[in-house]
């Protein structure tokens, strides 16, 4: 399976909707769950993880796939429980730069920016109404 938030090249064209990362968000909105995506927009100096990739968190805190892992994966993770309780995206800022004799593990040396989407299955007809 290609990993969340990367592209998949191979196989056949159902292989990829089923590894993208919204066919898994698709599966929990025919479920009825409220979940939100989020996906690191920019980022400066050293960081775990790139541009474009992508997280899901569900509402009540499980993830699939990964922005990196850590506090500030857990920091990502908090903000997206609330992006879905208010029904608000958000951008949230991630200090990778501790001091490096803290021991921390977050020691990367950069910041990520991820912005967190949040999704719920009433979403598109509530969109169109208010067109």
């Amino acid at each position: 399976m290609a990993g969340l938030g990367s592209c998949y090249e191979g196989g056949d064209g159902e292989g990829k909707k089923k590894d993208s990362i919204y066919h898994q968000v698709k599966e929990f909105l025919d479920k009825g769950e409220t979940l939100a995506v989020a996906t690191i927009v920019s980022v400066k100096g050293s960081t775990p993880r790139e541009v474009g990739a992508k997280m899901v968190v569900t509402a009540w805190g499980e993830i699939l796939g990964t922005i990196g892992g850590g506090c500030g994966e857990a920091d990502v993770k908090r903000e997206a429980i609330e992006a879905i309780r208010t029904r608000k995206p958000r951008t949230v800022r991630i200090d990778l730069l501790d001091d490096i004799s803290s021991d921390s593990p977050a020691v990367c040396g950069g910041i990520m920016n991820i912005f967190i989407d949040p999704w719920w299955p009433e979403r598109d007809q509530e969109a169109g109404s208010a067109r």
